[in-house]
């Protein structure tokens, strides 16, 4: 191949080779030399064994997964984009067929036949493949796909995770429990059991959010995060790296939102923007998407309206198709309706409803930093109560409260059911009943898991609604509300 130019190619020609920088003919759509292609080639002489997790997160292997049929997976295997570009066509069945130690005409009848049912067929060819156990239809040999406890993990039902539920979990995925992850992330011991651990902890983490104490889950966080740190400091290989980045990006974002809770807003925004900085180092959309998504909360929080706009459209422009663009529209929204700009407002909403849409339901709803229609649904509450829609803002208020308790009375979502019962206290509020509204936000003030920032900006509204019917209306909240705003309530700590 090295008469490159007699195929097409020649000296002004600007596509080249990107192994051995040789011009490339102009019939070879492909970014190798026909050289450098067959020693690629050559070098699969087994499949990659660490392939990134995008790799696998394509609408075609997502369907083929779903359908339950291994030869599906194969198609899309052979397929894969990366393929078409690295070799400017699909890979063949007989190549595939060496790896998984079949002839070309099987890997063609299994492709093209009814599903393969035997369980160790199937588990043999997954492990060949590196398949994900995520994405499965069935369990590896000493795995499990389980994540967590059924009646821990119901959409609608779940509770807190205590540390032996922890521990279970850990031991179900990875064969280890929390002191052993601890003591490798200790000793270096990083491994891909190790990684998989930390970041079931992690996710955890993120998944405590929202009921766990916010003094306790900071110190939890802020200790896994300076351990992660000092991992991203030792030699790893790639894989490894972007993983500990992820969960690096993970625990900041976390920290930070709970420092944000505590009213300690000199170190959240430090802690931000450590975030942003490791969202960028790893390429990670989601880390920089949320890192703008806290800067626009901080905005909105302290009243600077129109700095939320901007903050949240370089969030939406870093992850437009992820879920955190869909709550990025929905800060917009809180801004545009606190600045009476109706228009702009529904605008914002439509355009967060569709993208919702588009996206399928989260695995882990209770996750933080997953947006799911029932967040979405709080999220457009606010907005309406803002607006003055409060037929909307009372239907969505009553809707959060009842979703935010299980059938066994566990208030799995204490910060929305708080902001829910101020708007009903907005409402009665400015349909007269003074009473009814002072009873309701004082309940929601006295909650224990409370976020201060945003407990104060929707109290406030309260305060200024009860104001209107004179100084001493709804007295009882607003002696309640004075003490809140000196930080002399019970227990208040968390968004």
């Amino acid at each position: 191949m090295g008469a490159a130019g007699s195929r097409g190619g020649g000296p002004g020609s600007s596509r080249r080779c990107q192994g051995c920088d040789a011009v490339l003919a102009a019939d070879n759509t492909a970014r190798l030399c026909g050289r450098c292609h067959r020693e690629q080639r050559d070098q699969l002489r087994t499949p990659p064994a660490q392939l990134r997790h995008e790799f696998f997160e394509t609408d075609e292997f997502r369907a083929a997964f779903a359908s339950q049929h291994i030869g599906r997976v194969f198609k899309a295997y052979r397929n894969h984009p990366r393929h078409l570009t690295l070799f400017g066509k699909a890979l063949t069945q007989e190549l595939l067929g060496r790896w998984l130690g079949l002839t070309q005409a099987q890997v063609s009848r299994i492709e093209n036949g009814k599903p393969e049912q035997y369980l160790e067929t199937l588990q043999n060819w997954a492990k060949i493949l590196h398949l994900p156990p995520h994405m499965l239809w069935f369990d590896l040999p000493g795995q499990t796909r389980l994540r967590l406890p059924e009646s821990k993990s119901s959409r609608g039902f779940g509770g807190p995770v205590d540390s032996e539920d922890q521990d279970k979990i850990l031991v179900v995925n990875t064969g280890m429990d929390t002191a052993e992850l601890i003591q490798r992330v200790r000793t270096s011991a990083i491994d891909q059991p190790t990684i998989d651990a930390l970041s079931i902890t992690v996710e955890q983490l993120c998944c405590d959010y929202a009921h766990a104490d916010a003094r306790e889950l900071v110190r939890k966080g802020r200790y896994w995060l300076n351990h992660v740190s000092v991992q991203l400091e030792k030699q790893l290989t790639l894989p490894q790296h972007r993983d500990l980045l992820h969960n690096a990006g993970l625990l900041a974002l976390l920290v930070g939102c709970l420092e944000n809770d505590l009213g300690d807003m000199d170190a959240a925004k430090a802690t931000r923007k450590m975030a942003l900085e490791l969202g960028n180092e790893s390429g990670d959309a989601s880390i920089v998407g949320w890192a703008h998504e806290m800067l626009a909360w901080f905005h909105l929080t302290a009243g600077n309206y129109r700095a939320v706009i901007p903050a949240a459209q370089a969030g939406i422009i870093a992850a437009p198709s992820q879920s955190v663009a869909v709550q990025l529209y929905g800060q917009q929204a809180k801004a545009y309706a606190r600045m009476g700009m109706s228009e702009e407002v529904y605008a914002s909403l439509e355009r967060g409803s569709e993208l919702l849409g588009q996206l399928p339901y989260p695995e882990r709803p209770e996750n933080h930093f997953v947006v799911d229609p029932e967040k979405w649904d709080f999220y457009a509450m606010d907005t309406y109560r803002t607006v003055g829609r409060d037929d909307l803002a009372k239907r969505n208020a009553e809707e959060v409260i009842r979703r935010s308790v299980t059938p066994d009375g566990f208030v799995v979502s204490p910060m929305r059911s708080a902001e829910a019962k101020l708007t009903l206290a907005v409402v009665a509020a400015r349909a007269g009943d003074v009473d009814g509204a002072a009873e309701m936000g004082m309940e929601a003030l006295q909650h224990g898991r409370q976020s201060r920032p945003s407990l104060l900006m929707v109290a406030s509204e309260l305060d200024t609604e009860l104001s209107t019917y004179g100084a001493r209306a709804g007295g009882d909240f607003r002696d309640l509300f004075e003490q809140v705003k000196r930080g002399k309530t019970p227990e208040i700590d968390g968004k």
